[in-house]
C-alpha cells in the first residue's frame, strides 16, 4: 500500500455491527476502509449460522430493534435493508391457560399516553397495580434524562422500591422489560439504563416502542458491506485474525494479522473488551488510560432456543411469560418447503440458571413455559416437535449493573483522561460509554461516533424528539 493510501485509511478491526457500521460510515465519509475480521461472516453476536443438523439458517439469538433506535436503522438504511424488518406494534403478555394480554400502540393518542387504553384493560393486574405501575411512569415521565443522573450507580430496584412497587409488579411486568432490553433483573440493573429504556423507548415518543424483527437471516442483512467497503477501494478481510496492535509509543502504526501487518493513518478497534486487551501491548495500555479498566466488564449470557413444530402452536408474534423461566416467544414462518409448520424461538436472558442444562433437557424447560401460557399439555406440545436448537451466547451482553458506566471507557481518545490516550486510536462496540445499555443500537451508535471522529466527517443519529406532552411533563417536573 502506497504513503498516500495509508494517510486516508482507516482499519477496522472486528466485523459485528459496530464495526459495520464504523466501516460504511467512513467508506461514506471519503475513506479508504480495511476491514478485518476472524470469522467468514459478519455481524458478530447478531449474526446467523447454517445448522448442519437440520439444514435451516438460525439466528445466534432472538435479536430485535425499537423505534426508538435511531442509529441502527439508520444503519439498516445505508444497507439498503429497511424493507426486511417487520414491525409490530403490539406486545402479547400470557396469564396462563391461553389467556393474553395485550399492550399495544393506540393509533390516535400522542406520547405519553399512547398505551394507556391497551394498559388500562390488562387483566394481568388488578387496578391497584396499575395505580402503581403509573405512580412510577408518572416519575420517570417527570424526571426526564437529567433527572436520572441522580440514579447513576444504584440498582433500578432501588426505583422502584422508591415509588412503592409490590413485588408482583416487578416480577410481571418491570422484569420482562428489563431483562429483554438490559439482561439483568431490575434488582441487578443499572437504574440509569432501565430507566432510560422506559423513558425513551415507552413514553417519550408513540413509535418509540414498535418493535422490529428482521423477516430474514440475520447474516443477510450485511450482505451490501463489502461492496460499500470495495468502493473505497478498501477490503473486507475474512478469516483473518489481528494478533496485536503495532504502537511506536506515541500512535497506532498498523494491525498485525496472521497474514502481515495491515498500515492505516486511524484504527477503530470494534472487538469486545477482553478480546481487545489481548491486542495491548503493556505500553499501550499505560499510555491510554481508557484501556486500563478492560477486564474490569463483566458479562451476561443469553440463550435462544429454536423449537421447529410439524404444526402452527403459536397465533401471535411475539408473547411474553411473565414470572416463567422462558421470558420471550417469537413466531417464524418457515421458508418454502421447509418440513415444519412453524418455528418459534424463545429467549431467556440473564441465562445464568441454564447454563447447566444438557442440550436435551433446555427443550423440555421451554416446552413447560409454552404449556403454561397456552393450556396445551407439554406432551402434546413435544409429540408436534420436529426438532430443536439451543444456542447459548455466554458473553452476550455485558453486564449492565449499578456502576458500570463508570468503567465504560470513551469512544475518542480525547476523552481517555487527563494524558489524552492515543490519538489515532478510536473503540467501539456496544460496551464502551454510549449512554446506552448493551443493544444493537448502542453498537451502531459507537460505530458512527468512532468513524466521525477519526474522519471529521458524519454524525451519531439523533434520538427521536420527545412528544409535546412529554416535554411539557418534564418542564414540570
Amino acid at each position: 500500500m502506497s504513503d498516500a493510501a495509508v494517510e486516508r485509511t482507516v482499519v477496522v478491526v472486528g466485523g459485528g455491527v459496530a464495526g459495520i457500521a464504523a466501516a460504511v460510515a467512513a467508506a461514506d465519509a471519503g475513506w479508504r476502509v480495511e476491514l478485518i475480521e476472524t470469522r467468514t461472516k459478519l455481524g458478530g453476536r447478531a449474526t446467523s449460522f447454517e445448522d448442519v443438523r437440520t439444514g435451516v439458517e438460525l439466528d445466534n439469538c432472538q435479536h430485535v430493534v425499537m423505534g426508538c433506535c435511531t442509529n441502527i436503522l439508520e444503519l439498516y438504511d445505508r444497507l439498503g435493508v429497511l424493507g426486511e424488518i417487520d414491525w409490530h406494534e403490539t406486545l402479547w403478555f400470557a396469564r396462563g391457560g391461553g389467556a393474553r394480554d395485550r399492550l399495544a400502540i393506540a393509533p390516535v393518542l400522542p406520547a405519553p399516553l399512547h398505551y394507556a387504553p391497551s394498559f388500562l384493560a390488562m387483566k394481568l393486574f388488578s387496578f391497584a397495580e396499575k395505580r402503581a405501575i403509573v405512580r412510577a411512569f408518572l416519575a420517570i415521565l417527570r424526571m426526564g434524562p437529567k433527572g436520572r443522573v441522580r440514579w447513576t450507580g444504584r440498582a433500578f430496584g432501588e426505583f422502584l422500591a422508591s415509588t412503592m412497587q409490590p413485588e408482583r409488579v416487578i416480577e410481571l411486568f418491570w422484569d420482562p422489560v428489563v431483562l429483554s432490553a438490559c439482561n439483568l433483573t431490575s434488582a441487578r440493573c443499572e437504574a440509569a439504563h432501565a430507566l432510560k429504556v422506559f423513558d425513551e423507548g415507552m413514553l417519550a415518543h408513540r413509535f418509540a416502542g414498535a418493535v422490529g424483527v428482521a423477516r430474514v437471516p440475520l447474516r443477510w442483512l450485511y450482505d451490501e458491506v463489502e461492496g460499500i467497503v470495495a468502493a473505497s477501494r478498501g477490503s473486507v478481510r475474512r478469516r483473518t485474525s489481528a494478533k496485536a496492535l503495532a504502537f511506536d509509543g506515541t500512535r497506532i502504526t498498523g494491525v498485525v494479522c496472521d497474514d502481515g501487518v495491515v498500515a492505516g493513518q486511524a484504527f477503530i478497534l470494534a472487538v469486545p473488551p477482553d478480546r481487545l486487551a489481548r491486542l495491548c501491548s503493556g505500553t499501550l495500555r499505560a499510555t491510554d488510560k481508557r484501556l486500563a479498566q478492560l477486564e474490569k466488564l463483566a458479562f451476561s449470557p443469553i440463550l435462544g432456543v429454536h423449537l421447529a413444530f410439524r404444526r402452527r402452536v403459536l397465533d401471535v408474534p411475539n408473547l411474553s411469560l411473565p414470572g416463567r423461566g422462558t421470558h420471550w416467544l417469537f413466531a417464524h414462518d418457515p421458508s418454502a418447503g421447509a418440513a415444519f409448520a412453524q418455528r418459534v424461538e424463545a429467549v431467556v436472558s440473564a441465562a445464568d440458571a441454564w447454563d447447566g442444562l444438557s442440550e436435551s433437557g433446555v427443550p423440555g424447560r421451554v416446552l413447560a413455559g409454552m404449556s403454561w401460557a397456552d393450556g396445551v399439555p407439554t406432551d402434546e406440545l413435544r409429540r408436534e416437535l420436529a426438532w430443536s436448537r439451543p444456542v447459548l451466547e455466554r458473553h452476550a451482553t455485558f453486564a449492565s449493573a449499578p456502576g458500570v458506566d463508570a468503567i465504560r471507557p470513551r469512544t475518542t481518545p480525547e476523552a481517555g483522561d487527563l494524558h489524552g490516550g492515543v490519538a489515532n486510536l478510536f473503540l467501539a462496540g456496544e460496551w464502551p460509554d454510549t449512554a446506552w445499555p448493551s443493544t444493537m443500537e448502542g453498537a451502531a451508535r459507537s460505530g458512527f461516533a468512532a468513524a466521525a471522529a477519526c474522519t471529521g466527517a458524519g454524525r451519531v443519529m439523533p434520538d427521536l424528539p420527545p412528544a409535546s406532552l412529554v416535554r411539557f411533563a418534564r418542564a414540570l417536573g
